[in-house]
């Protein structure tokens, strides 16, 4: 398993930290794992599972 930081996942999701916040808080985005007070990490086949549901459910 691999975590991403916040710098990995702005590389693969193209949304602001804030944007992210939202899809989170509203179900819509993987959860992000505590790893320290201030460390904060996503698992990656999460992410990537999320980008493949939204090509998938591209027109």
């Amino acid at each position: 398993m691999r975590l991403l930081s916040k710098t990995a996942l702005r590389e693969l999701v193209l949304y602001s930290p804030q944007h992210i916040a939202r899809l989170e808080k509203a179900g819509q985005f993987p959860k992000r794992v505590q790893l320290g007070s201030n460390r904060v990490g996503w698992v990656e086949s999460e992410v990537l599972d999320w980008l493949d549901e939204r090509i998938l459910a591209r027109k």
